[in-house]
Formats: structure tokens, C-alpha cells, sequence
């Protein structure tokens, strides 16, 4: 083998991966009757653990206990959490099988790994916040309300850019 086989391969054109993504999305609508999301895989974990370490305070608590349902079926078998994981070794398979597979931490010159990880995980964290005011994540609400043409989820999703493009004026520089 020469080095030539061990050369990343060219990134997936856009358009016949948002036609595929597209395609996924329709496949969840006709076999389980709604669309995609990831906030309610996080959710469902969170409320297993929480009631495996307070339970009467997962019970009595109205988002947990919304997931956590009657009781006869754990949480952790919603289909959204097969979801997210499928996302997750889907991802894993497609770096490795383009020879993309590495630890990195993407950031500009101008910025640290540890305070990209800071600002990262800090984004994170305001989106999830976001993410249980909303009932729904931002893929939820772009994807799935996109798709059924909801007008809130086309004005959240200009929202989201314009708030994007604004931010990124003031972070612009930690990127050049």
C-alpha cells in the first residue's frame, strides 16, 4: 500500500446529502409517524438516570415524568435515543471509511483548545437551555417543522442565522 490509499476522501456533495437526509426524514414520518430530533434522546437518558438516583423526584417532576411514562417501559427505548445513536456510529463509520478519523479540535489561529472547548461547551449548553424553553431542538424544529411547512419553525430558523451572523461578527477574528 502506498500513502496515496491512506488520503482523506472528498467530502459528500451537499446537495445529494440534503437529498438523502431529505429521504430520511420521510422514512420517519411513514414508520413511526413523526419526524426527527435529538433533544428528546438527551432528555429520555436524563430522566432514566434521574430516576434511578431520586425517584421520587423524577416522578414529580413534569418533564421527567412525562418520560418516563407509566413506568412498563424504560425511557431509554424511545426511538429517538436509537436515533442519536445511529447518528453517532453513522458519523463514526462515514470518518472512518473516508479515512477522516482523527481527534482535532477545530479553531482559528487566534484561540486556544481550551477556550474553543470553553466557548463550545458553553454554546451547548445555552442551546439545551433553549432547547427544553422550545419543547425541541434546533434539528427538530428546522427539519420537522421545516418540512411541515410550520411557519414558527421557518421564522425560528431565520432567527437562528440572523442570531449566527451577528455573533460571528464579534467572533470573526479568533477565526482568521
Amino acid at each position: 500500500m502506498n500513502s496515496s490509499d491512506h488520503s482523506p476522501k472528498p467530502y459528500w456533495n451537499p446537495y445529494l446529502s440534503g437529498f438523502g437526509l431529505g429521504l430520511v426524514l420521510l422514512s420517519a414520518f411513514v414508520i413511526m409517524g413523526r419526524g426527527l430530533g435529538a433533544s428528546g434522546a438527551f432528555t429520555s437518558v436524563t430522566a432514566t438516570v434521574m430516576h434511578a438516583i431520586a425517584p421520587a423526584h423524577a416522578t414529580n417532576n413534569a418533564l421527567y415524568a412525562n418520560y418516563l411514562g407509566d413506568g412498563t417501559q424504560s425511557p431509554l427505548l424511545d426511538w429517538l435515543v436509537f436515533e442519536v445513536l445511529g447518528v453517532l456510529v453513522g458519523g463514526f463509520l462515514s470518518a472512518a471509511l473516508a479515512n477522516r478519523l482523527k481527534f482535532a479540535v477545530e479553531k482559528g489561529p487566534r484561540i486556544s483548545s481550551g477556550s474553543r472547548l470553553i466557548f463550545a461547551f458553553v454554546g451547548g449548553v445555552i442551546m439545551m437551555i433553549g432547547a427544553l424553553f422550545a419543547l425541541g431542538c434546533t434539528s427538530g424544529q428546522a427539519l420537522t417543522g421545516g418540512a411541515l411547512l410550520n411557519a414558527g419553525s421557518w421564522v425560528f430558523m431565520m432567527c437562528v442565522f440572523g442570531g449566527g451572523y451577528a455573533a460571528a461578527y464579534f467572533f470573526r477574528k479568533l477565526w482568521l
